[in-house]
């Protein structure tokens, strides 16, 4: 496989049996051939993806003591402004080439889940930036819900399985500002390889070369999106639930040429968690004599914050 596979959200929910049977076939093929998937068809409309990358980049362009402002001691960085290369790989002890920012969920219908979470931090020279995020987390939460309602049945479960699991998630939207490179770095890249941690994974912003995704060979293949898809991963919390049947896939942004140092990238991924207590157990349906269990029991909770100290946001 040479290329990612591209599938459309409306085959899905089209109300045609035949059209939503050949999504779920599809993404379901994809997800256990690669882990990834372009998808078409999604909730984002193109104003609202302009307007979002417009605010993010006049945050990134805010000077630097500024945006440190904005970097909230003691919460693990789940909200608010993580400085450059503040975040390393899983196992890497070089940062990575970037800076980003986290929106987080906005409970408005639970006050025991709303306490659990860290508030949103709102900017306040940027009027509109806040507005824009909430208002595309929204809409990539949506697609994920579909994207997982389709998952569920491709692994034999109700249509609805995640739908409990997911309201009010510990989600993530994640702006990155990959900047300029103004000095050789020194074993460093903009993203070095890693798995997500969560059950699926959105990305905004995978229509130039940079990211790129890891064959089962071992090669890597360049992960490149149409101007109207969203490039979208399995996590490793939905390869641990369905026992590797759905890959997590190691991924990596690379270094642009030499010719390209002088230029930022920005990307926009949304990480797909469900709440805390949602039970990882291998499922049932995906054990057999060819495919035993492979991974102990564990809450999604206790799972993220054990990769979290991994990536250095959190200290033991």
């Amino acid at each position: 496989m040479d290329r990612i596979p591209s599938v459309d959200l409306k085959d899905f929910i089209s109300g045609d049996p035949q059209r939503k049977q050949k999504f779920i076939d599809e993404i379901g093929k994809a997800y256990q051939d690669i882990g990834f998937v372009a998808l078409k068809g999604h909730f984002l409309d193109d104003q609202l993806v302009d307007g979002l990358y417009g605010e993010v980049k006049n945050f990134f362009d805010l000077p630097i003591d500024t945006k440190e402002s904005y970097e909230i001691s003691g919460i693990g960085g789940q909200r608010g402004y993580i400085s450059f290369g503040k975040e390393s790989a899983k196992g890497k002890k070089e940062g990575d080439l970037k800076e980003f920012w986290h929106f987080g969920q906005y409970v408005e219908d639970d006050e025991e889940r709303r306490k659990e979470y860290p508030e949103n931090v709102q900017v306040k020279e940027l009027p509109e930036f806040n507005k824009a995020g909430k208002e595309t987390y929204a809409m990539l939460e949506k697609t994920a819900k579909y994207v997982l309602r389709s998952l569920a049945l491709f692994l034999e479960l109700d249509e609805t399985y995640f739908d409990n699991y997911i309201h009010n998630g510990n989600s993530i939207l994640r702006p990155i500002h990959y900047p300029p490179i103004t000095q050789e770095p020194k074993n460093a890249v903009r993203a070095a390889a890693h798995g997500d941690i969560n059950l699926i994974t959105l990305l905004m912003g995978a229509q130039g070369r940079g990211l790129q995704v890891q064959r089962n060979d071992g090669e890597w293949i360049d992960a490149i999106a149409e101007p109207d898809e969203l490039m979208i991963n399995v996590g490793d919390m939905l390869s641990r639930h369905s026992n590797n049947k759905l890959k997590s896939t190691i991924h990596r942004v690379i270094n642009p040429p030499r010719e390209l140092w002088g230029t930022s990238r920005y990307s926009i991924p949304f990480f797909m968690h469900p709440i805390s207590e949602m039970k990882l157990d291998v499922l049932e349906s995906c054990i057999d004599k060819d495919n035993p269990k492979q991974f102990d029991d564990i809450t999604a909770g206790e799972f993220l914050n054990e990769r979290l100290i991994e990536l250095g946001l959190v200290k033991k």
